[in-house]
């Protein structure tokens, strides 16, 4: 089954970073290489599972690069690719929006609780 085309580059952006935790770990790799164990600290809320699957389907993506060094023990970092840093580059006028917006969106009945992604 062919897939059909998107409709916009919001779509097609969407369909990279859908969900909360991929912009919130692309966020937390901007400008940085980050060990697995600093991911699971910095990206508040998130498990164990959902962290290395959502790593998983960014590298997959091209997004992000793993790299894993023959050490005892072992150690994996992770890293954006050109790619991923466009796209992290493009979240923060979204992150400024958010921003300045932040009390106004807190205050919605919608919004008083955080989305299970």
């Amino acid at each position: 089954m062919k897939k059909e085309p998107y409709k916009c580059g919001l779509e097609a952006a969407l369909a990279v970073i859908g969900g909360k935790w991929k912009t919130l770990i692309l966020w937390n790799l901007f400008g940085q290489t980050r060990r697995f164990g600093e991911l699971r600290r910095l990206v508040t809320g998130v498990s164990e599972k959902m962290l290395i699957q959502k790593l998983k389907e960014m590298e997959q993506d091209g997004i992000v690069v793993r790299r894993v060094f023959n050490e005892v023990p072992p150690r994996v970092e992770y890293s954006l690719t050109k790619f991923g840093k466009e796209l992290t580059e493009a979240l923060g006028a979204l992150c400024q929006w958010g921003s300045k917006h932040m009390k106004r969106i807190s205050d919605l009945p919608i919004r008083k609780t955080s989305p299970k992604n």
